[in-house]
């Protein structure tokens, strides 16, 4: 079972001023959130496998470090990284948004895990990466249990294109986040069979409380799965074709195998892995996910889409309120 950080709010003093920033990973995201800071006129250093900087020297007198790369690889990541003895006043940020296949454990919980006397921030919100490079409008949220360095990464990005909240509950923000890209591969299928607006809006609707479910369950506050790192990037997620995991659903629609879609991506759809993982938890914990299920058959190639529509609007009659807070 996944459970909530339990870091101190301490009272140490971070920088808000000039930072140095290193971003682990130069995908999509990762060099956006590199463009913010530069921006705001803050020292970047951007580290990726196939690059020529050495992750030591990426993270060399970094105030604060930000993990992008996709879910397999943060664990490891983590784990080279612990030698090189990171100050204990450095931050680390997560906006990787996934589930650990072999131990279910959240990017910022794996994070914890390796580094226990650091303070950890979760960064998630409706924000597709296209857009925020292009400095059109977004808003985000940056949730930790150490008020001071939450507050200090808030001022990291905060500017004129892109809003920075705060937030006290960080597996919460990261939950909603992750979850998220499971509905979007069921809206995608929709979009993809032309079932329509109203078969949309009802699926997004019936999606809120099963992952609002699954988050209580695990640990999350329910308010926050209302907010913009659970609502707000399930809407810019299900209703955007710049959405990956959104394509990965249209593409099962149109009847394409699902390796073929991944590789006509070009990059990672992180909603497949945490499908999987999602159901193994689900499973174990007993949580009622009839949305994520059908997703799950259907990525297995178990159903057809149309059968997974069939087997939602089939499924036993019973009051709306029976699943809402």
């Amino acid at each position: 079972m996944v459970v909530a950080n339990t870091q101190p709010n301490t009272a140490t003093t971070f920088p808000t001023q000039q930072v140095t920033l290193t971003v682990l990973g130069a995908g999509a995201w990762g060099s956006a959130l590199a463009k913010v800071a530069l921006d705001n006129g803050h020292t970047v250093k951007v580290w990726s496998r196939r690059g020529d900087l050495s992750l030591e020297d990426a993270i060399a007198g970094a105030d604060v470090i930000l993990s992008a790369i996709s879910m397999k690889g943060v664990a490891e990541v983590m784990e080279k990284l612990k030698p090189f003895g990171i100050p204990e006043s450095t931050i680390f940020v997560t906006a990787t948004k996934g589930l650990d296949p072999a131990t279910t454990r959240t990017p910022s919980q794996i994070i914890s895990d390796a580094f226990p006397n650091h303070p950890v921030v979760v960064l998630s919100g409706p924000n597709l990466s296209k857009e925020v490079e292009q400095q059109l409008p977004a808003a985000t949220v940056v949730a930790g249990t150490n008020e001071a360095a939450t507050e200090a990464i808030q001022s990291l990005f905060s500017c004129e294109y892109f809003r920075v909240y705060t937030s006290p509950d960080p597996l919460g923000a990261e939950l909603g986040g992750t979850l998220k890209n499971v509905i979007a591969i069921a809206v995608g299928v929709c979009e993809g069979l032309n079932l329509g607006s109203n078969a949309r809006s009802a699926l997004i609707t019936r999606a809120v409380p099963e992952v609002i479910r699954i988050g209580t369950h695990l640990g999350g506050q329910a308010e926050t799965f209302f907010g913009l790192s659970g609502l707000g990037d399930m809407l810019a997620t299900c209703t955007s074709p710049l959405s990956r995991n959104y394509r990965v659903g249209a593409g099962l629609a149109q009847g394409k195998p699902l390796d073929q879609i991944l590789e006509e991506l070009g990059s990672t759809a992180e909603g497949v892995n945490t499908t999987e993982v999602l159901m193994s938890i689900a499973n174990r914990e007993e949580i009622p996910v009839p949305i994520s299920r059908q997703v799950f058959r259907l990525l297995k190639g178990k159903i057809t889409p149309q059968e997974a529509v069939e087997a939602l609007m089939e499924r036993e009659l019973k009051p709306e309120a029976c699943d809402l807070l």
